[in-house]
């Protein structure tokens, strides 16, 4: 199962981001998965939870946005669905994609740390 490793990476990276900003601890992670990555979702989930145990990720949420696979026409120059199954055929005139232009990400977008807290007797700024 893959998406343990990539779960344990994931957990790496935001976890150093975290020490970086001084947090001792992470609110969520957004990943940008591409349909054709080749992730299973709820086992990354699953994984997700493991690799965080003990870490400043522990009890993070990890937020799953899916791209779709889309895909540029060699003939028409149109884009399109690749679906899933993929199918690199355009619907339009039925020739060949020339370019896959998404669906093949596996990215961190965002990694949320709680709001530091002010110090005592310090008012919030004022935004005037």
């Amino acid at each position: 199962m893959h998406e343990l490793s990539i779960a344990t990476a994931v957990v790496e990276s935001a976890d150093a981001a975290a020490r970086r900003h001084g947090a001792a601890s992470v609110e969520s992670v957004r990943l940008r998965v591409g349909e054709l990555a080749g992730v299973v979702a709820d086992a990354l989930r699953f994984s997700f939870g493991l690799a965080a145990e003990g870490t400043a990720l522990a009890g993070a949420r990890l937020e799953i946005e899916e791209v779709p696979a889309r895909a540029r026409c060699g003939g028409c120059s149109g884009d399109f669905a690749v679906g899933s199954p993929p199918s690199l055929e355009c619907p339009g005139c039925g020739r060949s994609a020339a370019e896959l232009l998404t669906g093949r990400e596996l990215e961190i977008a965002a990694v949320t740390l709680p709001e530091p807290d002010a110090p005592a007797g310090v008012p919030p700024p004022s935004l005037s």
